[in-house]
């Protein structure tokens, strides 16, 4: 089969919802007879065409030329068809193939089974042709066959682009769960970003991840080919292929890209709350070599003040959540995104990619315009709004007087006034102790089971989940009780009010980030201390505001002496210990958030890391090894866990005993193992109070704001028996 005629029919797939654009995209690029279909788009045109549209498709996955297409009448028939193939014109012996084989019927009920075929059927056919067949590479193949059956038809085509087109080479990392670089286009082409582009706006992403919305509009306004980066397509070993067009076609995109980059004025942007997110999108940004034209910065959402550019594009790709506690995390996140385009953005135009509309409305703002788009599977929403006068404003100002201030209920009240008891109850103390991180209300009125942390200027507040005899309702209008009394406290604090909803964690929960978004990250003391506090994305907050009494307990045992924290957490016992003279530490966790946190928070107080170490390890595991020996120990494991980086379930009440036993295995003659637990029903295993000195100490490490929660924790300073005991 030829292919150099002008009348050549190819096939471009696309994700689902950008067929549209890519049609539009393909006459641009010189092909004829253009037709829509679901995910793909029908066109003829040459090779130079097929070639054009490899090299410069910002829309397409792949470009297929089909070869063959037949009703499948029975198994057998899949082979004979495709053995008939000349395949010969299109491939050698010596080089690879793959087939993905999509789709099942009545004959091929599985594409394993029938991709077996096919290869079958090709490697004949060359065999009996060249008397030798080619091999199979499944992942980095010369030549990439594609058999779709559709409605008992089967469709047999060489993919002419390799691997994806959507995966341009630029990107070596990536944040949380990041769009691919063909929809990014198309949330760009439908929030307008080449009118805007053009006429001189700018482009500003504020939760840009890895970067993939920027760098698509910098690539459209510069003119860059988003294929230039690649090194390999799929018609590079194809017996078709004219190298010399393929070459003048690169070269010709190269020239326009220096001279699209050379005009490239615009500004630019991209912020996220992450730093860690932002090292890859700096990488990312200089593979694609613009990290000249794109600037980044680490800033949360709410710390956005007014851009320099007068006109441009906001265009976000905010995190949606897939459970209900996900989504109520988020709604303040989306709520700060429309406060600032309210507040900032007047004469931009925004745009919001997300899967839940619902949150969408937190926003405050009536889109101007909506485009129903896939993230994959997941149906999403483009919200383009050109007017950023807030709904609220906008009833506002039709009903002329703006609504009256909600009064506080007598629950509400309640609440209130234990706050403010509270606070005057702990000034004297916090201030003579120099504590600016503590609890102020724990369910102090049991109808309103909340707790309430003071972290410097923020307020954190958990509600606990209600009894089986709460309704649902009643909890509801309980805690919506709650935030009336604390936003009415929340006067004199400048920082941010954060509200958690605490259920019992399973598996890997307790790591997950209930927020991808707008992160709000302060540092505290304690003591001589410097911490990092996360107050939006998990459940905790980084600083177990119980255990502060226990720190210094350990900070008073460790001077001169070697340190093991076992289930470390954010390692601040570590930190503390270090401080307070420590010879070294060793700190424990299964947890590579937690690790990473943790090395942030000996960086903040300049901890040598050769002294002291992180580890990450299955804690239970690691004391079952053999190895030296440690003057203090710590152990504080979680009540229950049954992550997925375990080998084994821990159960803190049946597990506790040979917990205890292989720590003490590990510690020092004259040492002390410090144990605590947040198990309220603890009870001491009687052999373990049998082998070792056991001293139940939890009443010397309740601090004032915790004395009213006597169970919060369990805390056991353990040693072993004098011999002449």
């Amino acid at each position: 089969m030829s292919v150099e005629s002008q009348h050549t029919a190819w096939l471009a797939t696309c994700p689902k919802g950008l067929e549209l654009l890519l049609a539009s995209e393909l006459q641009a690029l010189g092909a004829t007879g253009v037709k829509e279909t679901v995910a793909a788009v029908q066109f003829y045109g040459s090779v130079e065409v097929a070639y054009r549209a490899c090299l410069w498709s910002r829309l397409a996955n792949r470009i297929l030329l089909p070869l063959h297409s037949f009703m499948l009448n029975s198994a057998d028939d899949l082979y004979q068809q495709c053995n008939d193939i000349a395949w010969e014109n299109h491939l050698t012996a010596a080089q690879s193939i793959a087939i993905d084989f999509i789709g099942t019927s009545k004959f091929i009920d599985n594409s394993m089974y029938g991709a077996q075929r096919v290869k079958d059927a090709v490697v004949d056919r060359i065999r009996r042709v060249e008397g030798e067949r080619p091999d199979v590479d499944a992942k980095n193949p010369d030549i990439r066959i594609q058999v779709r059956q559709h409605k008992g038809r089967v469709t047999v085509s060489l993919d002419i682009s390799g691997e994806s087109l959507h995966r341009r080479g630029y990107r070596t990392g990536q944040g949380s769960a990041p769009i691919k670089e063909n929809l990014a286009v198309a949330l760009l082409l439908r929030a307008g970003w080449l009118e805007i582009a053009a006429n001189g706006g700018a482009l500003l992403d504020p939760m840009c991840g890895s970067g993939t919305l920027i760098i698509e509009g910098a690539m459209m306004a510069a003119d860059i080919a988003p294929g230039i980066l690649r090194g390999h397509y799929g018609f590079h070993y194809w017996l078709q292929h004219d190298q010399a067009l393929w070459d003048s076609l690169v070269v010709e995109a190269q020239e326009r890209k220096a001279a699209g980059l050379e005009k490239l004025e615009l500004d630019i942007r991209g912020y996220d709350a992450n730093p860690r997110v932002l090292e890859f999108t700096t990488q990312n940004i200089e593979n694609a070599g613009l990290d000249e034209h794109i600037r980044l910065a680490h800033k949360p959402i709410d710390q956005f003040g007014k851009p320099t550019a007068e006109t441009g594009l906001l265009l976000t790709n905010p995190p949606y959540g897939e459970r209900l506690g996900e989504i109520d995390e988020l709604i303040p996140l989306y709520q700060k995104l429309g406060t600032v385009l309210q507040k900032n953005f007047n004469g931009w135009k925004a745009a919001i990619f997300t899967g839940n509309v619902d949150l969408g409305r937190e926003t405050d703002l009536s889109p101007t315009k909506q485009y129903s788009l896939f993230n994959g599977t997941i149906p999403c929403k483009l919200l383009v709004f050109t007017d950023m006068t807030s709904k609220s404003a906008r009833i506002a100002e039709r009903l002329s007087t703006p609504a009256p201030a909600q009064e506080l209920t007598e629950g509400a009240r309640m609440v209130l006034n234990r706050l403010k008891k509270n606070q005057r109850r702990l000034d004297s103390w916090r201030k003579k102790s120099n504590i600016s991180c503590y609890r102020l209300y724990d369910a102090d009125i049991p109808e309103y089971a909340v707790a309430v942390d003071i972290y410097d200027q923020s307020i954190y507040v958990q509600e606990y989940a209600p009894p089986a005899t709460i309704s649902e309702k009643i909890a509801r209008e309980r805690f919506a009780e709650v935030k009336q009394a604390v936003k009415e406290f929340s006067g004199n604090y400048r920082g941010k009010t954060h509200y958690k909803e605490r259920r019992q964690q399973k598996g890997d929960s307790q790591y997950q980030r209930s927020n991808e978004g707008a992160s709000d990250i302060i540092e505290v003391t304690e003591g001589r201390g410097r911490f990092e506090i996360n107050l939006s994305d998990y459940l905790d907050t980084g600083l177990f505001l119980d255990h502060r009494p226990v720190r210094a307990m350990i900070g008073d045992l460790v001077k001169g002496k070697s340190f093991l924290n076992l289930f470390c957490y954010t390692a601040a016992a570590s930190v503390q210990a270090a401080l307070a003279g420590a010879k070294s530490s060793l700190s424990i966790d299964m947890s590579n958030t937690y690790l990473d946190w943790a090395g942030r928070n000996f960086d903040l107080n300049s901890m040598s890391s050769s002294k002291h170490e992180l580890l990450r390890a299955d804690c239970l595991k690691w004391l079952e090894e053999e190895g030296e020996q440690y003057d203090v120990i710590f152990l504080d494991p979680p009540t229950f866990s049954n992550s997925k980086k375990m080998d084994s379930v821990l159960d803190i009440q049946r597990d506790h005993g040979d917990m205890i036993r292989n720590a003490m295995a590990k510690l020092a003659p004259n040492g002390v193992l410090i144990f605590s637990n947040n198990f309220r029903k603890f009870k001491m295993d009687e052999l373990t109070l049998r082998q070792f000195d056991c001293q139940n100490i939890t009443p010397q490490t309740l601090d004032m704001d915790f004395e009213r929660n006597p169970r919060i924790h369990n805390v056991w300073k353990i040693t072993r028996r004098s011999s002449f005991g």
